[in-house]
């Protein structure tokens, strides 16, 4: 049983995810942070970040079992993390390790950019979550504000747009929904409701395949 979950930053995608695999008991990943896991590797060794053959050597040591989210969701690395992103060879090697995660019994949920159309395109249900970048960006604000920090919503804003520019114009596994999936735009609907629409869209798959 594999769901997948793609769709921009910040719509909400990752704790949908996190929601969907605990009520199911289903194995839980976060693609994004293997990239960010290959980044943070790649500094902390002082390596470069053009380097598309040691960020492929990188790439294939991760350890999807150590995957730290608190610490992976600095800025820094993720800004290095988009760098290496778009080299092919390390796209591929992650890509192998996240299907073989997809594998895990008695299910997985994935979700990250290029799942339904690349990672896993024959998962039972595919979903793209979206949201207005403005909505976005509000929530980016709100969740640094909240944990004290201190942030500014028009440079947040820009960031999103630059992240779905690039994102969605990339050649190699572009961001876009699968041609299969269930589109939910969670705009103007809270976390519970996207919750229980996901799961409304994942029993009847289950009971198709029953």
């Amino acid at each position: 049983m594999i769901i997948a979950i793609d769709g921009p930053a910040a719509a909400g995608k990752g704790t949908l995810a996190r929601r969907i695999a605990e009520a199911y008991g289903y194995h839980h990943l976060d693609t994004g942070l293997t990239y960010r896991a290959t980044a943070k590797a790649l500094l902390d060794a002082g390596l470069p970040l053009d380097d598309e053959a040691i960020a492929e050597g990188m790439a294939r040591k991760v350890d999807l079992a150590g995957l730290d989210r608190t610490v992976l969701s600095r800025h820094e690395i993720g800004e290095a993390a988009s760098k290496i992103a778009v080299m092919p060879s390390v796209r591929r090697a992650l890509v192998e390790a996240q299907r073989r995660f997809a594998q895990k019994r008695p299910g997985a949920v994935l979700d990250g950019r290029d799942i339904g159309t690349v990672v896993c395109p024959d998962a039972l249900v595919k979903l793209y979550v979206t949201a207005s970048a403005e909505v976005r960006a509000k929530r980016r604000y709100e969740e640094i504000v909240e944990a004290g920090g201190s942030a500014d919503y028009d440079a947040i804003f820009e960031d999103v747009k630059r992240r779905d520019e690039r994102d969605m114009g990339r050649t190699d596994s572009p961001l876009k929904p699968a041609e299969d999936a269930y589109l939910l735009d969670t705009s103007e609907m809270s976390i519970e409701a996207a919750f229980q629409t996901a799961k409304s869209i994942i029993e009847a798959a289950l009971s198709r395949n029953a």
